[in-house]
């Protein structure tokens, strides 16, 4: 990959130049990032070790808190890092790869979520046929689908963006690698390329868009015949997943679904590398009685552990 470039490392000018700034950003990420690890991890303990949180929502909550972590470590522990010192380099190779496994686990939590509003849907219209729809195996290769759509979708971008040269310019203005950033920096023409990000990004988003909204414009519809205590519960269910769809989907339409790039996208790309995966925790866990259940009873458990 080198070889047809000048450049063979890149420089990030991540978030802020300002070492005043710097340094309460470095606090503020720190505990964003330890709430991201210690707030997921215990959702997948919970979930693990629970017999009550035994449903495809909740299979499907584990994979996202998974995600969730992995997807915020590939960015947060090199922009804490960055924050901190005076030269933020990344290798070639390094870049591309950051911007791979970006992708990847980017690309797999929108179909994941698109999965959980699927669920939902077939919960809340057709309870009868639940548990043999959305059965142990169908779970499975929903989730095994939404990993290889991940992959899939990570390996055109990356394809994509190795075919660009760079001739010199080598600062990104960014705190991580993307697929715009480097394509601003090529000294080829890129209309072409920056058209085929957007668009494998826009058929991707869409399409999940639309599944959504079908999604839940059927479960509105399946409300009005429910009791009043049905429609409240099924309304906390669906609100805490709307939310995370918003705050996971509104940032990556607003970056991916264009080909030009300005220099605000570094500061809502932090809305779904971090904000989104530290939030999701609480949201899903805010009013929902059986997790919280859940986590008291292991709480109790290693209490009980310890006083023996």
């Amino acid at each position: 990959m080198e070889s047809k470039n000048n450049v063979t490392e890149f420089i990030l000018r991540g978030l802020t130049q300002d070492k005043t700034v710097a340094k309460v950003c470095v606090s503020l990420f720190l505990v964003f990032y330890a709430t991201i690890i210690l707030g997921n991890l215990l959702i997948i303990i919970t979930i693990k070790t629970s017999e009550q949180l035994d449903s495809p929502m909740y299979f499907f909550l584990s994979y996202l808190s998974f995600v969730d972590i992995s997807y915020s470590t590939v960015t947060a522990p090199k922009l804490i890092y960055d924050l901190l010192v005076e030269k933020k380099t990344i290798s070639f190779v390094g870049c591309i790869a950051q911007m791979f496994v970006v992708h990847l686990f980017g690309c797999t939590e929108i179909f994941l979520l698109t999965v959980m509003a699927y669920d939902r849907c077939i919960a809340i219209c057709k309870p009868l046929h639940y548990t043999n729809t959305v059965n142990k195996h169908v779970c499975g290769c929903l989730v095994a689908a939404s990993w290889v759509g991940g992959f899939v979708h990570s390996l055109v971008q990356t394809l994509l963006a190795v075919q660009l040269r760079f001739c010199g310019p080598n600062e990104i203005d960014h705190y991580f690698c993307d697929v715009h950033p480097l394509v601003k920096l090529a000294c080829t023409d890129t209309y072409i390329i920056a058209v085929s990000v957007a668009a494998n990004s826009g058929v991707i988003s869409l399409s999940c868009f639309v599944v959504l909204v079908v999604s839940y414009g059927a479960i509105l519809v399946s409300l009005r015949t429910r009791s009043s205590e049905g429609r409240l519960k099924a309304f906390y269910t669906c609100t805490s997943h709307i939310t995370a769809v918003v705050l996971f989907f509104g940032p990556c339409i607003f970056i991916y679904m264009r080909p030009s790039t300005t220099s605000a996208d570094k500061m809502v790309s932090v809305f779904y590398t971090i904000i989104t995966p530290m939030l999701n925790p609480f949201i899903y866990t805010f009013r929902n009685e059986e997790v919280k259940n859940a986590m008291k009873k292991l709480w109790s458990r290693k209490v009980k552990r310890s006083e023996k």
